[in-house]
């Protein structure tokens, strides 16, 4: 089947994010055993959205931005660098107590040492996004948009962001945009919030298109039963995931493509990597296949980063997992959390296990 896309839009993706800086030991080391660090601007939905705009297709970016901050400054330079555009207003900081943009702090791991996330959103700015700072006409209707991907880390950070959301789905729909929506559950954003949460992120699923969740996601937001457990062998349970998302397509009906990826640990750098994916009636996997990780964190956003670049051009379904899993598999070679592909033929040689060195 193929995804029928507005034409002569302005824009070929838009993401809806809260954008903050991550900082990462050098070398692999621990969080409490360095004193350098790398530094880099980083949003999940920016993850995504990065393998379309370093490939060329127009990306736009709604954020919020905190008023003369330093760091406000270095994430726009980063999104102008990424060849994305974006749009969202300057709110005022409030003192040293008030607004920041968020930090994840992150120990990448190294052989038998997992990784270890820190985050640190106290203040932050991008929960505040509220669908009264944007005009949804303008975007939707006059300018003209073919995806639109949100996040459930988006939709979930605060009541604003969830109806911002909501809001954004519900005009996409409007205007014939056709709708990704990862369910990112994270059972932080969760706490007191589920029953709210739950009516939500089903309406949401239920104008979406493009569907995507590990088992934890469709059970946790959409309460579907999960996949029967079995041994550590990613391979051997292809066939109850296949029957999840047989389920989660029963109560969404009208989405168009469900995907999950597949992912067995042998240690920090060393993973088995697969991906199912669901269109119409046509199942594609893509069996677990051994890559080599710098950092894990990004690999997700790289896999839906690169389905919704193969739609957005149009290619046969078989090539929108196979091009997904390839970014994912990128995007763990980077020291940034989002791959940065410098060509298409870059993410072919990866799917084909071609890593020799071009001249």
């Amino acid at each position: 089947m193929k995804i029928e896309l507005k034409k002569d839009c302005t824009w070929s993706l838009v993401v809806p994010t809260s954008m903050g800086v991550r900082i990462t030991p050098l070398n692999g080391q621990p969080v409490h055993c360095s004193d350098t660090f790398h530094m880099q601007a980083t949003s999940a939905e920016t993850n995504v959205a990065s393998v379309s705009s370093f490939l060329g297709l127009p990306v736009k970016v709604l954020t919020t931005f905190v008023k003369e901050s330093p760091i406000a400054r270095f994430i726009k330079d980063n999104l102008a660098g990424r060849h994305m555009a974006y749009e969202g207003v300057e709110v005022e900081q409030g003192g040293p107590w008030g607004y920041r943009h968020q930090f994840n702090i992150a120990d990448s791991g190294y052989g038998s040492r997992g990784p270890r996330v820190q985050n640190d959103r106290a203040g932050e700015i991008g929960r505040t996004l509220n669908v009264k700072d944007f005009d949804l006409v303008r975007l939707f209707e006059k300018e003209g948009v073919q995806i639109l991907h949100l996040s459930g880390l988006i939709g979930a950070l605060s009541p604003e962001t969830s109806n911002f959301c909501l809001e954004l789905a519900r005009a996409a729909k409007k205007y014939g945009t056709r709708i990704s929506f990862d369910l990112n559950y994270r059972a932080s954003f969760w706490k007191n919030r589920e029953k709210e949460l739950s009516s939500i992120f089903a309406e949401i699923a239920g104008l979406a298109d493009i569907l995507v969740g590990n088992e934890e996601d469709f059970q946790l937001c959409l309460g579907i039963e999960g996949p029967e457990e079995g041994g550590k062998d990613l391979a051997t349970k292809i066939g109850s995931f296949k029957e999840m998302i047989g389920r989660v397509r029963k109560a969404y009906p009208d989405a168009s493509v469900f995907a999950t990826t597949l992912r067995q640990v042998v240690s920090t750098n060393e993973h088995l990597w697969g991906a199912i994916m669901l269109e119409g009636d046509n199942w594609h996997v893509v069996e677990p296949r051994e890559i080599n990780v710098l950092d894990r964190i990004g690999g997700g956003d790289g896999f839906v980063g690169g389905l919704l670049y193969a739609i957005l051009k149009g290619w046969g379904p078989e090539k929108w997992i196979q091009f997904g899993w390839a970014t994912g598999a990128l995007a763990t070679t980077s020291i940034t959390d989002y791959g940065q592909p410098a060509d298409e033929e870059q993410v072919w040689s990866i799917w084909k296990g071609n890593a020799r060195v071009r001249r």
